[in-house]
């Protein structure tokens, strides 16, 4: 059985497309897949099957990974404990998870060539993704990444304990994205200080977390949601979610990922549940996890 973490983006969304630094990582829920050798080929995700050449979106992702991989004939079975379309992954980690399965059949799994069938599977539902996702589902753990320099794991001076909440319908990431570059095309020099603002906060954000300062830390995914509103991805769902974690003690919050709708994270000082009560009390749906270094993973 193969296995892939999901994840948040702790600061840097959207920047991150556009060459500035983000910081990612690895969290406790996933995707497992497992293959098989068979007839025909075949993926089946929960009640979803797709096949390559059916004219699905599924079915092409599968196509484009097995065809990295030069594999064909395999029967694969995977399952997500992600929410779709929320900013915590769960594409990425599908296509890590069925890349590892697909390799088993074969030996070892290889990073290098698991990093190469996802990035093709999330080309097919994501057009121009920055590859933040299909890093932090393969190393786990704390990521800095830059799509010039792809994933640097980072040291963690204290464990993260976060609060992820739903907050709104899911977005289309390939939308959010576009819409942002068109904001940047709109109004250059403003977005080219947005940009600034967000590199600098993800630089403080490194020393804070490998010094271990969590209210730092908090302050600084503050600032950056602040940002992300005024790149317009925000939604009054996220901001209600954010306000309510940060009354309840968190020490800093900020939706995850595309925006639009879709996840918020609340950084949490060792005890999530005031959180999670209060976003159930608002009636989100929501689960806390924790985040600390890890080694690399096949």
């Amino acid at each position: 059985m193969a296995h892939a973490c999901g994840k948040v983006i702790l600061l840097g969304e959207h920047a991150v497309v556009h060459g500035v630094p983000a910081i990612a990582a690895g969290i406790e829920r996933g995707a497992t897949a497992q293959a098989e050798r068979a007839a025909s080929t075949e993926l089946s995700i929960d009640s979803v099957t797709a096949s390559p050449g059916d004219g699905s979106d599924l079915g092409r992702a599968l196509s484009a990974l097995l065809a990295e991989l030069g594999v064909t004939g395999v029967r694969i079975r995977a399952s997500s404990a992600l929410p779709v379309g929320c900013g915590l992954g769960s594409s990425a980690a599908l296509a890590v998870a069925v890349a590892r399965a697909v390799q088993d059949l074969e030996g070892s799994p290889s990073p290098e060539r698991t990093l190469a069938a996802a990035t093709a599977w999330e080309q097919v539902f994501h057009g121009n993704p920055s590859g933040i996702d299909t890093a932090a589902a393969i190393h786990g753990g704390c990521i800095w990444y830059t799509r010039q320099g792809g994933p640097v794991p980072l040291g963690l001076g204290r464990p993260l304990t976060l609060g992820v909440a739903v907050a709104g319908p899911a977005a289309s990431t390939k939308q959010m994205v576009e819409s942002v570059a068109q904001l940047g095309q709109r109004r250059p020099e403003v977005f080219a200080k947005s940009l600034a603002g967000i590199e600098s906060l993800v630089k403080n954000a490194r020393l804070a977390l490998e010094a271990g300062d969590l209210p730092g830390l908090g302050r600084l995914l503050d600032l950056n949601q602040m940002l992300l509103s005024g790149l317009m991805v925000s939604t009054e769902e996220i901001e209600t979610a954010c306000r309510l974690a940060r009354a309840a003690g968190a020490l800093g919050a900020k939706l995850t990922g595309a925006g639009g709708g879709g996840a918020v994270i609340a950084l949490c000082d060792d005890d999530p549940e005031p959180v999670l009560a209060a976003w159930r009390q608002g009636g989100l749906t929501c689960f806390s996890t924790r985040v600390g270094a890890k080694a690399d993973t096949p």
